[in-house]
């Protein structure tokens, strides 16, 4: 992938992502607290994807802390893709890959703002249809408080992080066409 050249640019969930038809992309959402060090992985990782030119069919959303703000999101793309930390015991920086069925099926330590994305979870599971969902993980060591910096294992976790997503992102656009 090449990247672009510039600064991060902040777009509109309202506006962007919801005003065309997305029953043929795939959503790739990054949550997490930014100002908790590891804990904010998942939005990292959207600031890098926003460097890259990616295909057509993939949006990419800093979906933040936001719980049941995110709900829409479930309603609008058939396929998406989280990306959240945990603090599971496994080594810093060690990428999972889970297929929650159900807010149970999530791990029990999945960050700060579990509560909120297991409630809003459970009410995807009450819609008439439910996307395909897919969870990357991280594996952190500690949340760190008022820190935007990541730490070195969880860093250099994101470039096979992002070539793991960008392959399954691919093997389920071909498994639909």
């Amino acid at each position: 992938m090449k990247e672009l050249e510039g600064s991060l640019v902040a777009v509109s969930s309202d506006a962007y992502y919801f005003e065309n038809d997305k029953s043929n992309s795939i959503l790739i959402l990054g949550v997490g607290n930014y100002l908790m060090g590891d804990e904010g992985v998942g939005v990292h990782l959207i600031q890098h994807f926003s460097k890259f030119n990616l295909p057509d069919y993939i949006d990419i959303l800093d979906g933040g802390t936001g719980g049941f703000l995110l709900l829409d999101c479930f309603k609008a793309y058939p396929s998406i893709i989280f990306v959240d930390a945990t603090m599971d015991g496994k080594p810093a920086g060690t990428i999972s890959l889970l297929r929650p069925k159900f807010a149970s099926d999530f791990p029990s330590a999945l960050s700060v703002h579990d509560v909120g994305l297991k409630d809003m979870i459970e009410a995807v599971y009450l819609m008439e249809e439910v996307p395909d969902v897919y969870l990357f993980t991280i594996s952190i060591k500690e949340m760190i408080p008022m820190t935007v910096e990541l730490s070195p294992e969880v860093e250099m976790a994101i470039p096979e992080l992002i070539d793991q997503i960008l392959e399954l992102s691919k093997k389920l656009k071909f498994q639909k066409t």
